[in-house]
């Protein structure tokens, strides 16, 4: 058997808490069933979402995805730069941050071997657009769908207010990584050969399972429900020609035992004065100055603790009706957790990945630069907000 991650024992720990909670009645159990009635949809599609990733990636359409981007390039690095940074924002934004860090990062390790290139750079490209790509659309980030629902934007409105911070966010952060890793590498390489899937009927079925998806939220067809139908679909496709691939470990049970037991916590805390906190910090300026506290508050709160419990507790304090100020929140925590590995559940998973992979993160340079990336792109992002 499996032996459990640290990660996971802290998701184990935080559902035991949030359950010892509502038994103590720290946190009344009428608002705990408004809590994971709030959640369960959201639970549904971070399930069927990840699913849906997992069983892509077997089919190995990444991997064609990225040799493709590869050959794209020419062998001129900096034109590799430009489709990575494509790649993995694009990534982001249809099937989550989450699956960014856990799917995408080995894809682009492996390409940067195959290519002769350092991995480094290839991975600081996947992890910092994991997050700072992560605000156009609800499916991009867990806090984004809570934030869609609270203020009332389906995807296709919420893309129309957040399209300007997100080009912001994704330009400050292609700048600061091209300066602190791209540049040391641009030398030219020899593009890989075509990459084939082992399987092509998979391979089809998993990107058309991906493009109905994507038409689904285009559509603002339930997010649960667009996720789980492409997901179903691609499991059909594997129990007719790769029934080995479907296994219980599958299922991200951890990742939603972690958010489960989140949720229930931070609404505890913030019964007991964490959302009167937070709503100190950020005030009640409905106006630019406001939004800049949101930005600065929710980017301080997810790199003391983690970006959901700052968005939560900031949600929280909040008033009704100031929707930019919300939304300046939100960018907050989405840019800003990069400045700790635990501000956000993708960097987390990204640091085990590489460590998985043989890659050695230079903590004290990815932090530093991180911090300047978090506070700059915050910064334009909420101002782009503000246009």
């Amino acid at each position: 058997m499996r032996r459990l991650h640290a990660l996971d024992w802290v998701g184990i720990g935080l559902f035991v808490a949030g359950g010892v909670a509502v038994a103590a009645r720290l946190l009344p159990v009428a608002e705990a069933e408004h809590t994971v009635e709030r959640i369960a949809p959201l639970l549904a599609f971070l399930g069927a979402v990840i699913v849906l990733a997992e069983l892509t990636a077997q089919a190995e359409v990444f991997d064609v995805l990225a040799d493709r981007l590869a050959t794209l390039a020419k062998g001129r690095t900096v034109a590799l730069f430009g489709v990575c940074v494509a790649f993995a924002a694009v990534t982001t934004m249809i099937l989550n941050l989450d699956t960014t860090a856990v799917l995408l990062t080995p894809v682009m390790l492996a390409l940067a071997r195959r290519l002769g290139l350092p991995p480094l750079p290839l991975a600081v490209t996947t992890v910092w657009l994991a997050n700072t790509a992560s605000l156009l659309l609800p499916v991009s980030n867990l806090t984004n769908l809570l934030a869609a629902g609270h203020v009332g934007l389906g995807p296709v409105a919420f893309a129309g207010r957040m399209w300007l911070p997100q080009l912001a966010a994704i330009s400050v952060t292609a700048v600061a990584l091209w300066v602190a890793y791209w540049r040391r590498t641009a030398r030219g390489f020899t593009p890989p050969p075509p990459h084939r899937p082992a399987d092509p009927v998979l391979f089809r079925v998993a990107l058309a399972a991906c493009l109905v998806f994507v038409a689904g939220v285009l559509l603002e067809v339930p997010l649960w429900m667009a996720s789980g139908v492409a997901a179903a679909a691609l499991v059909v496709a594997f129990a007719v020609r790769a029934r080995g691939a479907l296994r219980p470990a599958l299922l991200p049970w951890r990742l939603l035992v972690f958010v489960t037991g989140m949720f229930l916590v931070v609404e505890t805390l913030g019964a007991h004065g964490l959302d009167r906190f937070a709503g100190t910090l950020i005030g009640t300026d409905g106006g630019p100055v406001g939004a800049f506290r949101a930005a600065a508050t929710g980017m301080g709160l997810a790199n003391l603790v983690n970006n959901l419990p700052a968005y939560i507790a900031g949600e929280g304090g909040i008033g009704a009706g100031h929707r930019t100020q919300l939304l300046a929140l939100l960018v907050g925590v989405n840019v800003g957790p990069l400045a700790a590995p635990w501000a956000s559940l993708a960097t987390l998973l990204w640091w085990e990945r590489c460590r998985a992979g043989g890659v050695q993160v230079p903590a004290a340079r990815f932090l530093l630069w991180g911090t300047g990336v978090a506070v700059a792109g915050t910064a334009l992002a909420t101002a782009a907000l503000l246009v």
